[in-house]
């Protein structure tokens, strides 16, 4: 590699990831290694139970080991179903976020919340090996979270263009003078962040 003498002149190297392309699926990730631990190692601790229930111990040492080992059973399963449930729950996070995406790009950004929660839930039933009604049931869950967030975009974006209309009432107002009107709207904002300010 030979060097130019113009280091100074490059500029760093800069890759934009979207923030919902890593937040729901590691959001998905830590849901998931809680649930996998928890599930895994109550599971572990009752197998281990049924499988030495016929054989309780006699001796203080005896009993010291039956724990010991209990707990590392209990510990080994618990792991284990953290990583089956993160990378399920994981996958299928990032199965809404790459439906989701895919409507942006096709240009079905209307329906895209829609699509990625049919979209999950489907694959929410196939990743977990759900029977047929089950199936049916988490898509039409999924269509309904998918629905709800489509609604809360809307109404932001709703009150962000009413928001934009009245900055741009405010602008007008100061532009013909009427200071009135300004001081007014001065006032209710001084208001509203004066209660904010308190509050924390």
């Amino acid at each position: 590699m030979s060097s130019t003498g113009n280091d100074d002149d490059l500029q760093p190297v800069r890759i934009t990831i979207p923030e919902r392309y890593y937040l729901l699926p590691g959001a998905a990730l830590i849901v998931g290694t809680t649930i996998g631990l928890y599930r895994g190692s109550r599971a572990a601790s009752l197998r281990f139970l049924a499988e030495n229930a016929h054989r309780t111990p006699k001796t203080v040492r005896g009993w010291y080991l039956y724990n010991k080992t209990k707990n590392y059973r209990v510990l080994l399963g618990g792991l284990k179903g953290a990583g089956a449930d993160a990378t399920k729950l994981g996958l299928t996070a990032a199965g809404w976020v790459i439906v989701e995406e895919g409507c942006t790009r096709l240009g079905l950004d209307d329906i895209r919340e829609v699509a990625a929660g049919l979209g999950t839930g489907t694959l929410f039933g196939a990743v977990y090996g759900l029977p047929w009604k089950a199936i049916r049931r988490t898509t039409g869950l999924g269509v309904l979270i998918g629905g709800t967030l489509r609604a809360l975009r809307w109404s932001k974006e709703y009150l962000r263009e009413q928001a934009a209309a009245r900055a741009h009432e405010l602008e007008v107002a100061a532009a013909e003078g009427r200071a009135a009107v300004v001081e007014d709207v001065r006032e209710a904002v001084g208001a509203v962040v004066g209660k904010g300010k308190g509050a924390t």
